[in-house]
């Protein structure tokens, strides 16, 4: 696993811009199946807890994590199968994530968040998530009223992308 970064990040954001709502259903339902843990996750709790601040915010947290899938398939290929190891594994990275997601403090700035990302001696993807934070921050400029959910949707975005990170990673490990 690598950083994505110039004409290889842009060419998994530009395959997930254009991919048909077929495909694009078709991806989701896939997702579901072989990562129902991870889905439930991303498409249930996370927007949940974005949209007691703002429901649009919400649906844009949601259409990122499937540009998140997307690029990830595309770039990286097919996630990693799951046994029940696997499994296990990826229910441990995903309570950690929550845990650290929930203890942060709102106030904690990009550098904090960037330090503790890359003390785990992970692949960051740093285009990626500025990538992610500019869609958010466009949105949030056009959308009067949800600046206050602006700081919790790139926080819950970047803790997606670390998943994916692991995930892939663990599979590059073995």
């Amino acid at each position: 696993m690598h950083e994505l970064i110039g004409r290889e990040l842009y060419k998994a954001i530009e395959y997930t811009k254009n991919i048909d709502e077929a495909t694009g259903r078709s991806i989701i339902e896939q997702f579901q199946t072989d990562q129902p843990a991870l889905a439930q996750t991303i498409f249930t709790l996370f927007p949940s807890m974005i949209s007691a601040q703002n429901q649009g915010m919400a649906h844009l947290f949601m259409d990122l994590c499937f540009d998140v899938i997307c690029i990830y398939q595309h770039a990286f290929g097919e996630m990693p199968a799951q046994d029940e190891e696997r499994l296990k594994k990826q229910a441990a990275l995903m309570q950690e994530e929550l845990q650290s997601l929930m203890s942060q403090n709102k106030k904690a700035t990009k550098a904090q968040v960037s330090s503790s990302q890359s003390s785990k001696n992970e692949v960051t993807q740093t285009g990626l998530v500025k990538f992610m934070n500019d869609s958010i921050d466009s949105y949030a400029a056009e959308i009067p009223g949800s600046a206050p959910s602006i700081k919790m949707t790139q926080q819950m975005t970047a803790t997606v992308i670390r998943l994916f990170n692991m995930l892939y990673s663990q599979d590059d490990s073995q």
